[in-house]
């Protein structure tokens, strides 16, 4: 006899989802008195044992040398700095992974509420130095790694960024996840294990964007603790049947099933034992080989289903253009939020308590519409698998998710095509039917024969074929709605979502501005200047770091001279890092002593890296027509570019084609070249970001006015004391109430002008030539091939000569006029000076702590709690 397999079996799912105990979330078990009981062995020998942190330079060397003898196999005289990086690093990790250990047994201890961040990216940059100083350690390290024979500086080199994002969507992330751990909340947040990150960007010799994979994980992450114990089945295709009962309810069979995989990273807080946690998750195959396929010679078939596992989470949004790449990025969404569900309702069971108190411990935000889908997969597992009543589950679930708006552009609104979902999620596309039919139902009650309203607000907008409104869902499925900036917030409330706030109210409608953590953006990128600060304010570094607002100390300072000269001198230092850094990596020279001109962002027209480098232009055939002794008293300008565009997205890609070879050109021509060089700087990422914006004396935000939700750049370059140029956009329009007008630069039309010059560009357009003659002029100059590459920047420039729909000839003159005050106020340095410190001064609204404890105040009613 011996066992069988049921074969009728494969492809169904149990009745109810099995909670397997895992390593996390359990408590000791208590005796009769209510003591805890020792698990298993003797408790002397398991407590002798454990270790503590190290914190002294001889138990930080024995630690290093520890990990280069058994986690690296090493010896001394074949260690490199990549190895010294390593066993640095994980005694870094061994420190947080104890304090990981004592938060989350706490936060199990006191059964509190708990939050959950759902991101689709997490820009973290490099975790070593930022660990170090939340830790309180990086002195007592770089003692340690001196000793050793190492040099701390060569060994943070070394680390690669974490390609787990791309944009301020995902810094933003990771800046809430430092300022929860930092202001003590316990608070989570789930993303995806990128394999190759977005891409690593290359620039070919004719300056076009080229995109080759980046293989961040290839020497392994010493950051993660992979969770082999955690992982949850999640099934796509298949058929939904209902059951004839009434309920609602529904079995979702067959189809395709592959496991999620946890990987854990911590998140250290500043001065604080509480180190809060990143769960990643990793695409599998439920099983990776087909032995019959293999020995039958079809070894395409034999890794197939493995492959289309891995698929899932190799690259950071997949190129949508084609139907495979939509499906693999709607895969992707599915698959990271029905794991993180999973694993939140499995830790939310663990306290034994009712599901209809899920609420009450649980508040998950949704940043942005990517993981829109946690609504319908909540409520299928509380109907299918809970037998949750449908009203009651709706409740649950209308309790439970808060949802971040970024946008205001409607072709930024995600929808997905009806039949791609109902292929590919056939249960959650009954519910979400289901749901918009009661939805409407409920609206045509309070507007009776309103149909355009009730076309205006359903979730399936009407076309071929059909498309799901993501915004729509997300925005009924939750409790509050917020945008990041009031102009924003104002915007979301007044346009896109108008219809709900006439159905909700406004109360289910708020703002929480965006915000930056001082820790990496200022303390970490900026050492000097926090060192400057922290001798001048005489407080200590770790109070003023949680308590951004006692920068306003520095105003006391701004007529100090000596003071001035020291400010002075450390952006001097930050501007020679810089161009160490293009030297050394880019093998080109910069001049220091010019003023530095930064915009680093993702490639986009609504940011409007086209405006910029057509003002740069501008300025260069200025320049051309000038005498040499001209020429001698204009302001030397170095404008530095960095940033990605999407794969896709054509007419980026010939932007950054187009400032490429400016650069090329300016920077080689004898009569310029002391006045005006260009750089692009390839593959931006947080790391480059950390050198380029302390070295900054003016940033651009030049958003066409009511396109930028809110912008998170122009708070870091402000906080390290770079000036502001730009229009009146995002938060733009709070840094200036903060820091005064007169400390700003703005120029551009105002967000009310926008959609009537959008009318008057299609209905009475005037030609370029009378709008704009300057324009027009640079316009030409690119047109007769000053560029080279003449007639391939047509299309780009069309764009601008046809329709102009980001209003870059209606700003333009605006724009210059700017630039022209940018330069005469820097010719003034006493004074540049002066508003350079009473920018950073005011900055401290724009702490991320102060807008994570707006969320957790306001929207998911947590406290802080503290590890001792």
């Amino acid at each position: 006899m011996t066992s069988v397999l049921d074969t009728t079996a494969i492809g169904k799912v149990p009745r109810r989802r099995r909670h397997v105990r895992t390593l996390t979330g359990y408590l000791p078990e208590k005796d009769s008195e209510g003591k805890e009981k020792w698990p298993r062995g003797e408790e002397k020998v398991w407590k002798d044992g454990l270790r503590g942190l190290d914190t002294g330079v001889p138990s930080i060397t024995k630690s290093i040398v520890n990990h280069v003898q058994t986690s690296l196999a090493r010896q001394p005289h074949e260690i490199d700095n990549f190895g010294a990086y390593q066993a640095a690093a994980l005694s870094v990790r061994d420190n947080l992974i104890i304090n990981w250990n004592d938060t989350q047994l706490h936060y199990s201890r006191t059964a509190g509420k708990r939050a959950y961040y759902l991101s689709l990216e997490f820009l973290m940059g490099r975790a070593l130095d930022n660990a170090l100083l939340n830790l309180g350690l990086k002195q007592q390290y770089t003692q340690g790694v001196d000793k050793l024979g190492f040099n701390m500086e060569d060994l943070l080199a070394q680390e690669r960024d974490a390609g787990l994002g791309n944009g301020g969507l995902g810094r933003l992330a990771a800046c809430y996840l430092d300022s929860s751990a930092s202001q003590e909340l316990p608070v989570w947040g789930y993303g995806l294990r990128y394999r190759y990150g977005i891409f690593q960007q290359l620039i070919s010799p004719d300056g076009q964007q080229l995109e080759a994979p980046d293989p961040w994980l290839e020497n392994s992450n010493p950051w993660e603790l992979p969770r082999i114990d955690v992982s949850y089945e999640v099934r796509f295709h298949g058929f939904a049947e209902r059951l004839p009962d009434g309920s609602g309810r529904a079995i979702w069979e067959g189809g395709q099933e592959v496991l999620a995989v946890a990987y854990d990273v911590p998140i250290p807080g500043c001065n604080t034992r509480n180190t809060n946690n990143l769960r990643l998750w990793e695409s599998k195959p439920k099983r990776g080989f087909d032995l019959n396929s293999f020995n039958a010679g079809d070894y395409e078939r034999a890794v197939e289903s493995s492959n289309s596992a891995a698929a899932i989470t190799s690259v950071l949004y997949p190129n949508d253009h084609t139907t495979f790449g939509k499906e693999l990025r709607l895969k992707q969404q599915y698959f990271w939020t029905a794991a993180s569900l999973a694993d939140i309702i499995r830790r939310f069971k663990n306290i034994g308590k009712p599901i209809t108190e899920f609420p009450q411990y649980v508040s998950i935000q949704l940043n942005d519409t990517h993981p829109t889908l946690a609504v319908p997969e909540l409520m299928r597992v509380l109907v299918d698998e809970e037998e949750v009543p449908w009203n009651a589950a709706w409740d649950i679930v209308t309790e439970t998710f808060f949802f971040t708006n970024h946008t205001v552009l409607p072709e930024a609104l995600e929808t997905w095509p009806v039949p791609l979902m109902q292929n590919l999620l056939p249960r959650h596309m009954q519910i979400i039917f289901d749901i918009n039919l009661s939805f409407l139902q409920s609206v045509e009650r309070k507007f009776p024969g309103d149909k355009e309203r009730l076309a205006r607000m359903s979730l399936i907008e009407e076309g071929i074929p059909q498309n799901v409104r993501m915004a729509h869902l997300a925005c009924i499925g939750s409790r509050k709605v917020n945008g990041v900036a009031e102009l924003h917030s104002e915007l979301v409330q007044t346009t896109i979502l108008k219809d709900f706030v006439d159905f909700y109210g406004v109360s289910k409608f708020g703002n929480v501005t965006n915000g930056i953590t001082p820790r990496r953006w200022l303390d970490q990128c900026n050492p000097g200047l926090s060192r400057l600060i922290t001798l001048t304010l005489d407080i200590e570094k770790s109070i003023w770091l949680k308590d951004l607002t006692k920068l306003e100390g520095l105003l006391d300072y701004v007529e100090d001279e000596d003071f001035r000269e020291d400010w002075a001198a450390v952006k001097q230092a930050n501007k020679e890092k810089l161009a160490h850094h293009m030297q050394v990596t880019l093998g080109l020279n910069v001049n220091t002593k010019a003023l530095f001109d930064v915009q680093i962002k993702r490639l986009h027209e609504y940011k409007r890296q086209t405006l910029n480098i057509l003002g740069v232009i501008h300025r260069y055939l200025k320049l051309k027509s000038m005498t040499p002794k001209e020429r001698k008293t204009v302001i030397p300008r170095n404008v530095f570019f960095a940033g990605k565009a999407a794969p896709g997205y054509y007419i980026a890609k010939l932007t950054i084609r187009l400032i490429v070879n400016v650069a090329r050109v300016v920077n080689s021509d004898p009569d310029t070249k002391d006045y005006l060089n260009v750089f692009f700087l390839p593959d931006y990422s947080v790391t480059l970001a950390e050198v380029l914006i302390p070295a900054s004396d003016i940033s651009q935000h030049i958003s066409t006015a009511g396109t930028e939700a809110s912008g998170t750049s122009n708070m870091k370059f402000c906080l390290n004391g770079g000036l502001l140029l730009g229009t009146v956009d995002g938060a733009n329009i709070e840094i200036a109430e903060e820091v005064g007008p007169s400390n700003v630069f703005f120029f551009g039309h105002l967000t009310p002008a926008v959609e009537d010059l959008r009318y008057q560009h299609v209905y009475h357009p005037v030609p370029v030539e009378q709008k704009s003659p300057a324009l027009a002029q640079v316009l030409d100059a690119v047109s007769s091939g000053l560029f080279g590459d003449r007639g391939v920047y047509e299309p780009l420039l069309n764009t601008i000569r046809q329709g102009d729909y980001y209003l870059i000839t209606e700003d333009f003159d605006s724009y210059i006029e700017a630039l022209r005050m940018v330069d005469e106020a820097y010719n003034d340095r006493t004074e540049w000076i002066k508003k350079s410190i009473r920018t950073t001064a005011k900055m401290g609204k724009f702490s991320s702590d102060r807008a994570i404890q707006d969320y957790a105040q306001e929207y998911w009613n947590i406290e802080s709690t503290k590890v001792k």
